[in-house]
């Protein structure tokens, strides 16, 4: 859901550096999609590891 909210941050010229290549490599137009880009993909594997393995385990009882 997009939303039109605005926050101004200023960056340092080594994160505008980063967020100039992530913005290239991705595609991107701004470099406020780039940071956006970062920010989600650091949401979603941190929300990964908070849920814990998503594999299927064998049970194994006593028999």
């Amino acid at each position: 859901m997009p939303h039109h909210k605005s926050v101004s941050v200023d960056i340092d010229p080594d994160t505008q550096r980063l967020l100039e290549a992530v913005r290239q490599q991705q595609g991107l137009d701004t470099l406020d999609q780039a940071a956006e880009f970062l920010t989600r993909l650091r949401m979603r594997k941190a929300a990964r590891r908070a849920a814990g393995p998503r594999h299927l385990a064998p049970v194994r009882g006593n028999r």
